[in-house]
């Protein structure tokens, strides 16, 4: 039965999920405080990689999509989700976004409504900060008055093969009225729903689900390291171990790990287990030191290629290809790729960097550095003293790369293999 759907930001998680609650027929409201972004979708402008603009146009011609900056339009919801950032800040959980929806939301909540926190965080949100705020916003109670659960996103930007509708969703409630309530709503939208038994079980999940990938991703980071000052090829060791068909699951390592999750929602479980335990979480603060280590490393082994081909790093000539913390997507949030720009430009290179999804002002890359954004032509990858691939799109032409290119730095063995070519 439709019904009208809030949905309290309008990024990489809350675009998606409100055009999916659209499509199945439900009334949508796509809030967001940026009134710019909410301008773009008004106009079918879609900035969200995983949402083309006909699919965009699809929706809004409907009549049930309705992206706006004002709050009066919350009000006589049925169901509202929150999904607004959680950035870290000197260390610690930045939740500041998550108590202003939720302000927002409580004086329109009614009896019988249902809200869903879907942002990444640490165990015992939604119980110990949502509910509170939604209860004194409202005079009602969370479970006996309104339905409240957590459903951690599992969005995947730039992944045709990871949708929002094909990948199964974890729903919980704070009892078992309010997880049958969410549980019920998410089935209209996704093939499949996992129920856990509280919120906190949810929260658990997403953050145990990142933690595995960074420390991992660190764990291979670190071998490719070690194998490198041993003279053992990391890559072809990874090829071989992935043909054991149990046991071993491939990661690879990179420049470094970016975008929202790996970066941060680790280290919001290590937070919240030395705040509450006062313990270290010993795995996530290795992996963070290795993975946070990469660029560094990266412009290291960058110097000595150049050192072995009789140039200095400062005052080379050096072109980036790719800017976004992973490729076919124009996220450049946390990108290990803008850390490198950064160290390069304040040892004295001159830098250019090419990204066809970047298209915006890259934010943390400080302007007053003089990175200039190209297109790798063949004019500029022969003017480069060196090429170095931070994200492989498919946009680029990497075998152009090879044959323009004097010296080629792979940080994710993608180039074809040549005399000019260096791997990670």
């Amino acid at each position: 039965m439709p019904v009208r759907v809030v949905v309290v930001g309008q990024g990489y998680v809350g675009l998606p999920l409100a055009v999916r609650a659209c499509e199945v027929g439900h009334d949508v409201v796509g809030f967001d405080v940026d009134g710019e972004r909410i301008a773009r979708l008004v106009a079918g402008d879609s900035y969200v990689g995983d949402i083309p603009a006909e699919r965009l146009a699809g929706v809004l011609a409907t009549g049930r999509y309705r992206p706006t900056v004002d709050p009066a339009a919350l009000a006589d919801f049925d169901v509202a989700v929150i999904t607004v950032p959680t950035p870290l800040r000197d260390g610690a959980p930045d939740l500041s976004y998550i108590e202003d929806a939720a302000r927002l939301l409580a004086p329109h909540l009614r009896r019988g409504a249902c809200v869903v926190l879907e942002s990444t965080t640490y165990p015992g949100t939604t119980e110990e900060l949502v509910a509170p705020l939604l209860a004194a916003g409202s005079g009602l109670a969370p479970g006996a008055d309104f339905h409240l659960g957590y459903s951690p996103e599992r969005i995947n930007p730039g992944d045709p093969n990871a949708t929002l509708e094909g990948t199964p969703k974890v729903v919980s409630g704070v009892d078992a009225a309010s997880l049958a309530r969410v549980q019920a709503f998410y089935d209209d939208l996704v093939v499949r729903t996992v129920p856990v038994s509280g919120t906190r079980e949810a929260e658990l999940t997403k953050l145990l689900e990142n933690t595995f990938r960074h420390v991992n991703v660190a764990l291979v980071n670190e071998l490719a390291m070690f194998a490198a000052d041993l003279g053992i090829d990391v890559w072809e060791a990874i090829d071989a171990a992935d043909t054991k068909p149990f046991g071993f699951m491939r990661f690879e390592p990179g420049p470094g790990v970016g975008g929202h999750c790996l970066p941060i929602d680790p280290s919001y479980l290590a937070w919240k287990v030395r705040d509450e335990l006062g313990a270290p979480f010993r795995f996530v603060e290795l992996a963070n030191d290795v993975n946070d280590f990469m660029p560094e490393y990266v412009v290291r082994r960058l110097g000595a290629g150049l050192h072995e081909r009789g140039q200095a790093l400062e005052g080379a000539r050096v072109l980036l290809l790719g800017l976004a913390y992973k490729p076919e997507t124009g996220d450049a949030r946390e990108s290990p790729a803008l850390r490198v720009a950064s160290l390069l430009a304040r040892l004295g290179v001159s830098v250019r960097a090419a990204d066809p999804y970047v298209v915006d002002a890259v934010h943390g890359l400080d302007p007053g550095l003089g990175v200039v954004r190209v297109a790798p032509t063949p004019e500029e990858l022969a003017a480069a003293d060196a090429v170095v691939v931070l994200t492989p799109h498919a946009a680029f032409d990497l075998e152009a790369v090879v044959a323009h290119a004097r010296y080629v730095f792979d940080t994710r063995r993608q180039v074809p293999a040549a005399a000019n070519v260096e791997y990670l």
